[in-house]
């Protein structure tokens, strides 16, 4: 690794020929253990100024849409903790010369205060190529670390070590973003509606801002208005405004709204609260007893209750926690505003009213987003009838969306429900779905990685979670593989299932459904972007796709699919054999260049010493397959993974075993549990330790 004093800097192109993508890492380390700092980027131009206020990346804004840029989270350290950036330099855009790297503290807290604050960057592969420590910290409550800049298109790095007395908002100032900051909340205050997407308020402290008019262009619908009887935002800060403003631009009672152009500024005074994994010490007396509970689970007497109190638990943490609610509808089209939630709620519809399971409706500035609501859970179908209802009294109201939600996944081109759109219509209602699995996916995403505004919207989410995961709320995901698995079973133990059985069809949709909620499930434990790969010809269509793999399972009775995770260099690639009942797991790792080949069968299998012994390791070679073994056979002699012939080695290719549960639901020995804990073995015993052995081995050293 290349060390770089303070002003120091080197071309990346030097240190790697992979550096076309980086991983920033901030590290810092604590006494106390209480020690902590919020990471940020920002994109300038050749003026050394942002192009706007998106240029910034903070907790709030933490991903480029070009992926350019995208904060990882943190993970511990021996002695304290990391904060990782990744940075694709590649996908950054021409006009942007420079990217900066700082972090901030909050509350009063200093650099000085934390130990250990050093930088480093790794190049795609994972090895470090470079590093920098500052020692030279005080009263700093910012600091740049360091940034990369273009000099004659190649991207260089130099080490900055500037701090500044001001936090954040002085940093980001002197590149050009305007920063308002929120004033301090009393203890167990939430940061209000706008510390969901890191907006602004718009009034003075202590008093009510005026709604600004909106005028409809011709010929358009009608602006949808809130009741005058709605609640006011909650006071907060003048925003720096375009233009002079002054105390004699307020408006007074009875004059008409004054139109005044609101501008954007980061939100840097809250720290967002995760939740750590492992519970603080119960001080129950026994076992026995259980916590006691926001939302308790008895037994239902029937799946009308189920829906009911999921409906009404679900759209009240909605409601209350903004960051989630805002995640949960933000993809659905709805504005970043004041949202309310309703239940029960009785519409007309001919002669009989309608109720719809539940009503969502979010304020932004004057105007409404409402959104019907239909719940099933217990793995009830939704009811295409009912769903068109809902489609034809949201239409005739003016309704945005309607949203359905239950345990099923929805998959493209596939719809859940069939119902008819009126082309007539002017207002066009959408029609989204939601899962559990996804639900509870957010809910952990944001306590366990990416944090709400305070520690009881923390525990709110954590209740919920509670509620969606125990086995009374019937809110566990997709738990039945269909009608089709057992006959298709059959069909393929007999080989009498033929090529183009529309029943095969249906089995390759539920395991791409399953497949979907195991990413889901996976990616709220580690706190990435798990993902299924799709491989299918250009220009090909989701069901021709389904079709060719449905011919396939019937000609060779296996269930294929791939599982790529954000940041990792493999592909975890899952099995399912209907013919011998097993499901296999496995991921192929390359092999580290420039060693030894039994130095590197040595080195593979130390890293895979937590892992079962009955794992597969094989060794690929060119053109063939290499010797193979499991890991109990191997430790004692990793020598026996060389090939005899002395032939290279490409790399390995490690493999779990497990047998398939026979029921298709999600009982104990059913095939949705043995999928789900075949991926959390091999994830958890396997790939999780490869990190060292998939770093390449350092460089030789230059004459």
């Amino acid at each position: 690794m290349h060390e770089l004093t303070k002003g120091a800097n080197v071309g990346l192109a030097e240190l790697s020929e992979d550096a076309g993508s980086v991983i920033v890492g901030l590290s810092w380390s604590s006494a106390s253990g209480a020690g902590d700092a919020d990471v940020s980027v920002l994109l300038l131009d050749a003026d050394g100024k942002v192009r706007s206020d998106a240029d910034f990346y903070f907790y709030n804004h933490p991903a480029a849409e070009d992926g350019s840029v995208q904060l990882l989270g943190k993970a511990p350290t021996e002695n304290g903790s990391e904060d990782r950036i990744g940075l694709d330099l590649t996908a950054v855009p021409d006009e942007v010369r420079t990217v900066v790297i700082a972090a901030s503290q909050y509350g009063g807290a200093r650099f000085g205060d934390l130990d250990d604050l050093r930088m480093t960057v790794s190049d795609r592969s994972g090895e470090a190529i470079l590093g920098f420590s500052i020692t030279d910290a005080t009263v700093e409550t910012a600091f740049i670390f360091g940034e990369l800049y273009r000099r004659n298109e190649e991207w260089k790095f130099r080490a900055v070590g500037q701090g500044y007395e001001t936090g954040l908002a002085g940093l980001a100032t002197d590149f050009g973003i305007d920063v308002v900051e929120d004033e301090e909340d009393g203890p167990g205050e939430g940061a209000g509606e706008g510390a969901a997407d890191g907006s602004l308020a718009s009034a003075a402290a202590g008093t009510t801002p005026p709604e600004p008019t909106f005028t409809s262009p011709p010929g358009a619908a009608p602006e949808k208005t809130a009741p005058a009887s709605a609640p006011s935002p909650a006071p907060a800060v003048i925003p720096a405004q375009t233009g002079t403003a002054t105390a004699a631009d307020t408006v007074t009672s009875g004059s008409a709204p004054a139109t005044a152009t609101r501008r954007r500024g980061p939100r840097t005074a809250k720290k967002k609260v995760t939740l750590p994994k492992t519970a603080k010490k119960s001080l129950a007396e026994n076992d026995s007893w259980k916590p006691a509970r926001l939302f308790p689970v008895p037994s239902y007497k029937s799946d009308r209750e189920r829906e009911v109190r999921a409906t009404s638990v679900l759209l009240s943490v909605m409601a209350e926690v903004p960051e989630f609610g805002r995640r949960l509808t933000a993809a659905f089209g709805a504005p970043a505003g004041r949202m309310q939630t309703f239940t029960e709620v009785s519409l007309p519809h001919g002669d009989t009213p309608r109720r719809p399971d539940g009503v969502i409706r979010v304020e932004r500035a004057g105007k409404l987003w409402t959104a019907l609501v239909e719940t099933k859970t217990n793995g009830n179908p939704l009811k295409s009838e009912q769903v068109q209802d809902y489609m034809d009294i949201a239409a005739r109201r003016g309704y945005e969306a309607v949203i359905t939600l239950s345990n099923d996944v929805a998959l493209e081109g596939t719809p859940l429900v069939d119902v008819k759109i009126d082309g007539r219509r002017k207002h066009k209602v959408a029609l989204r779905h939601l899962s559990w699995a996804e639900v509870a996916h957010q809910a952990q995403m944001l306590i366990r990685h990416e944090g709400v505004g305070n520690a009881a919207h923390a525990w709110l989410l954590q209740e919920l979670l509670h509620y969606l995961q125990h086995e009374n709320s019937g809110c566990h995901g997709f738990q039945n593989m269909g009608p089709a698995w057992v006959p298709v079973r059959n069909g393929i133990d007999t080989e009498t299932l033929c090529q183009g059985d529309p029943r095969a069809l249906e089995v390759v949709e539920s395991w791409e459904r399953l497949v979907r909620q195991v990413c889901l499930r996976l990616g709220g434990e580690l706190g990435q972007k798990v993902l299924p790969v799709q491989r299918a010809r250009r220009g090909s269509d989701p069901m021709s796709r389904r079709a060719e793999l449905a011919d396939r399972l019937c000609e060779d009775g296996r269930l294929t699919a791939e599982v790529r995770m954000d940041g990792a260099q493999n592909i975890l690639t899952v099995t399912a054999d209907l013919r011998t009942g097993r499901i296999r797991t496995s991921v192929e790792v390359a092999a580290p260049e420039g060693g030894y080949p039994l130095s590197v069968a040595k080195r593979l299998v130390r890293v895979l010493a937590e892992a079962p012994a009955d794992l597969h390791v094989e060794t690929l070679v060119e053109g063939g397959n290499g010797p193979r073994g499991t890991l109990e056979r191997l430790r004692p002699e990793p020598g026996d993974l060389l090939p005899k012939d002395g032939a290279a080695i490409n790399g390995f290719r490690l493999s779990l075993f497990k047998g398939m549960g026979a029921s298709r639901g999600s009982t104990e020995s059913g095939f949705i549990r043995s999928v789900d804990d075949a991926v959390d073995r091999f994830h958890g015993s396997v790939v999780a330790h490869l990190g060292p052995f998939e770093r390449r081995s350092p460089a030789p050293a230059r004459a």
